[in-house]
């Protein structure tokens, strides 16, 4: 079964369409990346998986559970913070909270859901411990075990994705989003990132990589979808994408990014 289907997903601002019936669907453990132009519908479609925005019809699953039905009356917020925690998102901006440093940042979300533990009141210090021994685990995976004490403003670009990164990871999500992850960072910078999202993908974690690096696309991803104009112009295999795409609007895209 797949871990994540999008069937037939629209969406409008006012009267512009933006998503004109996307479909598509992928295994856990796969990487697919979705690129196109600017205003192709891609961070839209990202959002509307990822409870940011709300799809006008379609429908979305994530284990086969569903996360978003336009059939059906809207989940309730519990239910919604449940499906919430097996999506993670790293943005573009980062959107680290400035007032806590990077330890603190990591385990933010992770111990506010810790409250809802039965267990909690009784257990309390346990918990949170263990809550940051795992996060600073995560940290030292991202190379950033000497920066636990440090605030974002502190950071460079590329520390501060890592530690939203590390953020993401906090939380066990069962698929990890990334919208445009290096569009903020300098040609150096993006080369930390695209490392990390690497060794994350030889890890087999299942990953939606919204994406301009073309190179680092067609390396990592198993599968890839080309949106054009609010529409699934064009998806399959990486490697058979970019070497032999099918339709004139890819190979105009390809072409321009060469």
């Amino acid at each position: 079964m797949a871990i994540l289907e999008v069937k037939d997903i629209h969406k409008s601002f006012g009267k512009t369409e933006v998503l004109k019936g996307i479909s598509f669907s992928m295994e856990e453990g796969q990487v697919l990346s979705i690129i196109g132009s600017s205003g192709s519908g891609k961070t839209t479609l990202l959002r509307c998986i990822c409870f940011l925005e709300s799809a006008d019809t379609g429908k979305i699953l994530l284990d086969g559970a569903p996360l978003f039905d336009g059939d059906a009356p809207p989940l309730k917020p519990a239910a919604q913070r449940h499906l919430q925690t097996k999506i993670g998102l790293v943005f573009q901006q980062f959107n680290l909270f400035p007032q806590y440093n990077v330890l603190d940042n990591v385990t933010l979300a992770v111990k506010l859901r810790a409250k809802e533990r039965p267990d909690f009141k009784k257990n309390r210090k346990q918990i949170y411990a263990e809550i940051e021994e795992k996060a600073k685990v995560l940290l030292a995976k991202m190379g950033l075990s000497d920066k636990l004490e440090n605030y974002p403003c502190e950071l460079s670009g590329g520390q501060q994705q890592r530690v939203s990164i590390a953020r993401a990871m906090a939380l066990e999500p069962k698929i990890l989003f990334f919208d445009e992850p290096t569009s903020a960072l300098d040609p150096e910078l993006t080369g930390e990132i695209l490392k990390v999202i690497r060794e994350l993908a030889a890890e087999h974690m299942t990953m939606v990589i919204v994406t301009h690096e073309m190179n680092f696309a067609k390396e990592v991803s198993d599968h890839i979808v080309f949106m054009d104009h609010g529409v699934i112009a064009e998806e399959g295999r990486a490697l058979d994408l970019f070497e032999n795409p099918q339709t004139d609007r890819l190979k105009a895209f390809l072409s321009s990014h060469n």
